[in-house]
């Protein structure tokens, strides 16, 4: 009989081969960099891409890279994370940076640290011969993404499953769009991975904040929100992308 982790990796595992199916996001002789903040999301798809390579069904190649902020106090051991990646036999690249928030800038202190990792993501991964990179996207953050652009933007859309870049040999793809965050958490717990030290002095409330609570509400009211929010994004979203 299967244990309650095995049978939750079941679960999770089955939702994650249909994700890669539908939208194509893993093909023969693909070189994936996953980003691998430290949390919970970023954990289970290294575990979850680093599994399925050892099957060679398909046959790719996954790395980890983790960026670290040099004056932003918001980080993981990388000590874990090394014996972490080491467990599934992923090598594991730690780059260090920083940003300035200049006086009178227009843009937010989190959306230059966010275009900072992001910049040291996409170089580093050009440097590896990758020409794809994972992110720990779950269908929660695709749905809360949905309900922030269509209630401050006006438009219906999400963070594409597929993302082909234009201007650079990179794909960007989200392995974990069809998994609902509470398996994940569940996941996390029942093989103690280790917690994220968030001291980020930049951390307030957002819209993505108030789309979660959205989210959360239209639950309480019918179960069936998230399938049917889902279904909707389904049809009238395009989930695999050029940009």
């Amino acid at each position: 009989m299967k244990t309650e982790r095995e049978q939750l990796f079941h679960r999770i595992n089955e939702r994650f081969v249909k994700a890669f199916a539908t939208y194509r996001l893993l093909e023969d002789g693909d070189r994936i960099m996953v980003g691998l903040s430290g949390g919970k999301d970023s954990l289970c798809l290294l575990e979850l891409l680093a599994r399925r390579a050892q099957l060679r069904h398909p046959n790719y190649h996954v790395e980890a890279i983790h960026v670290r902020m040099e004056n932003i106090s918001y980080e993981t051991s990388t000590a874990y994370l090394a014996q972490f990646c080491q467990s599934l036999g992923v090598a594991l690249h730690i780059v260090t940076t920083s940003f300035e928030v200049r006086a009178g800038s227009k843009k937010p202190p989190c959306f230059l640290c966010s275009w900072n990792r992001r910049k040291q993501l996409f170089n580093y991964a050009q440097q590896r011969g990758c020409n794809k990179i994972a992110l720990g996207h779950h269908q929660d953050d695709l749905l809360h993404t949905a309900l922030m652009n269509l209630t401050f933007q006006g438009r219906f859309g999400t963070m594409p499953a597929r993302l082909q870049m234009r201007k650079m040999p990179i794909t960007i793809i989200r392995p974990l769009c069809l998994i609902p965050e509470a398996d994940i958490s569940a996941y996390a717990s029942l093989c103690n991975y280790e917690k994220q030290v968030k001291l980020c002095p930049f951390e307030h409330e957002t819209h993505r904040t108030t789309a979660r609570r959205l989210f959360e509400t239209m639950q309480r009211i019918n179960p069936e929100a998230r399938n049917s929010l889902w279904n909707a994004l389904c049809k009238e979203s395009k989930l695999v992308e050029e940009y």
